[in-house]
């Protein structure tokens, strides 16, 4: 029996936990945790708080980050792995449309025709190129690291503060490629949002302190593929990076130790600061190229 092992969560026994209700003493993972004035209490404790069965308004459930507890939990991850989806086939079905969403730092020529990039104003090309992909393997390996990392990661944070966190990671991958890759050079896929996911996720395991070593592991496996060429594949190690670091450097801003408003102030400050951290790479090298 391995006793250094944490406890299993009273309601997910699967899932090991170093977090427990301040008032039951019950062991509680990312999703059932909700914040109280000390600690974390379990959904039980806080229906019954009140004696009636239901919290007040004013404390209705939150997750560790101070979002809201909503019956799915993984609704936000569903509707992005949809939405890669619908890109992913509508790519196949209108002919020229890959071309016209892929990140793409200059113009390039398309059938004889040039193709406009980002340095000549067509800025959605760092987000839109987050959700599209060509090739089977490329959506299937990124979709499952997205509902495998993502999933538990939504429930942990609260769905405005999950998506923010996506957005932002996929956004500063996309920020970092357009900085550093040759401008004629075609990017695509959501490996940078899901590796801001997985920075996130360290920064959460530490924060709760859960065990490590799975989390490291798996940190350690997407650096191998990002820089150890595998059977030819072509990966972006710049969107790699600037999605992990991104998603690092938010999750610490939304997992801050503070309460009430002041931790809503230094979550709202904290993605504007990475924001506009990123719009100033993109205007450098913008600047660059014209």
């Amino acid at each position: 029996m391995d006793t250094d092992r944490l406890p299993g969560c009273y309601r997910h026994p699967d899932r090991d936990t170093g977090i427990s209700c301040t008032r039951c003493e019950r062991p509680i993972c990312p999703e059932c945790m909700i914040s109280a004035s000390v600690g974390f209490q379990c959904p039980e404790c806080v229906r019954d708080g009140s004696g009636t069965g239901h919290a007040p308004a004013a404390n209705a459930p939150r997750t560790v980050a101070g979002g809201l507890v909503t019956g799915d939990p993984q609704l936000v991850t569903k509707i992005l792995i949809g939405i890669n989806a619908l890109v992913f086939l509508a790519a196949f079905a209108v002919p020229g449309l890959a071309v016209q969403l892929e990140l793409l730092g200059r113009y390039i020529e398309y059938f004889g025709a040039p193709v406009e990039g980002v340095s000549t104003g067509q800025y959605h090309r760092l987000l839109t190129s987050v959700f599209l992909h060509v090739e089977v393997w490329h959506i299937f390996g990124n979709m499952l690291a997205l509902w495998v990392i993502g999933g538990p990661l939504e429930a942990a944070l609260g769905r405005s503060r999950y998506l923010a966190l996506y957005l932002l990671s996929g956004l500063g991958g996309s920020a970092l490629v357009y900085l550093l890759t040759a401008p004629n050079t075609p990017t695509l896929g959501a490996s940078g949002a899901v590796c801001g996911l997985l920075g996130a996720t360290v920064v959460l395991a530490r924060r709760l302190r859960y065990e490590m070593r799975p989390v490291l592991i798996t940190l350690g496996l997407m650096l191998i593929v990002t820089f150890v060429p595998l059977g030819g594949l072509s990966v972006s190690w710049q969107a790699h990076i600037g999605g992990l670091v991104t998603g690092a450097l938010i999750a610490l801003g939304l997992l801050a130790p503070a309460t009430g408003r002041k931790r809503a102030v230094v979550q709202v400050v904290t993605c504007a600061a990475v924001l506009l951290l990123t719009a100033a790479l993109i205007v450098v090298r913008t600047a660059e190229l014209t």
